[in-house]
């Protein structure tokens, strides 16, 4: 049985529905540069794993990372982020612990080796994608300088 990540890659939309939200204003994807059909290949996922590779982490502060890392075109909010880590956590890629337990202040998390193991599958299947996004990018800004 497919694991919860390839289940969400097996979900991603089709072209047609990508170049639709990406041109809908205020529609999905058009405050979120990698919104549509890359951002539910697994990006996040794999994001949150690479960045946990370099010591234990909150989700508030996963959030601003990946924000500063995309250059602020990968926008996360609480409401993405949290059921993200409570799911990578039960599928026991990350392992979560209170700062201080007796009050559940924040919730650090650190990367498993089983995590450890996913990450390195999720950059191998997302390289193709996310050099045909990069690809896609130069052709328009090739286009635009003429």
């Amino acid at each position: 049985m497919a694991n919860r990540t390839e289940r969400a890659i097996a979900d991603v939309a089709s072209l047609d529905e990508a170049r639709a939200a990406a041109g809908a204003p205020g529609g999905a994807g058009s405050a979120d540069a990698l919104g549509g059909a890359l951002r539910r290949t697994g990006l996040l996922p794999l994001l949150v794993l690479h960045l946990l590779r370099d010591g234990p982490s909150y989700g508030n502060q996963l959030m601003e990372r990946i924000g500063e890392l995309s250059g602020g075109l990968l926008a996360v909010n609480p409401n993405t982020m949290y059921p993200l880590l409570r799911t990578l956590e039960a599928d026991g890629w990350i392992v979560g612990e209170w700062e201080h337990p007796e009050r559940r202040s924040r919730r650090f998390y650190r990367l498993s080796d089983a995590g450890e193991a996913e990450r390195a599958r999720l950059a191998d299947e997302l390289e193709p994608r996310l050099a045909a996004f990069a690809t896609s990018l130069e052709a328009l800004r090739t286009e635009l300088r003429r």
